[in-house]
């Protein structure tokens, strides 16, 4: 069965707020403060290991029924230099995809490497809405 590993775009890193133990890999992350260094463009982004997602994404999300995933809060935040480029900036709504599904059970999970993968049927959910930078790479796991 194909799988899609998914790399989404990255608009910016890991804020101050951000409390998480590195001394496991993948990081586990306990609070997440999403630090923008450019506009986003997609309704999916991430930083390593997390990955948030717009209020639309997540309504479609939630009406999918697709398993393997929950939502928590996010507090964002935008870089000196996004605030000087853009000082009118106004960014959606964000939340937080914690994924918490297993491969062969769920819709999307989070393989070895800490990386996102899902399958068809979360991909076809995903690509409905604005994802032209996600990197999209078909795998057999």
């Amino acid at each position: 069965m194909t799988n899609y590993l998914l790399r989404p775009e990255v608009a910016g890193g890991l804020g101050e707020g951000t409390v998480m133990d590195v001394s496991v890999h993948p990081p586990v992350v306990t609070r997440l403060d999403y630090e923008f260094e450019d506009i986003p463009a997609d309704d999916m982004i991430a930083t390593f290991p997390c990955v948030v997602v717009t209020d639309a994404l997540r309504a479609a999300l939630e009406e999918s029924r697709l398993t393997g995933f929950g939502f928590s809060h996010v507090q964002v935040s935008t870089s000196l230099n996004v605030q000087e480029l853009h000082p009118q900036l106004l960014l959606p709504d964000f939340h937080w995809l914690r994924v918490t599904g297993a491969p062969g059970r769920d819709d999307m999970w989070i393989g070895e490497r800490g990386r996102l993968i899902v399958n068809q049927r979360a991909l076809d959910v995903l690509r409905l809405h604005k994802f032209d930078n996600c990197l999209i790479e078909a795998i057999d796991e």
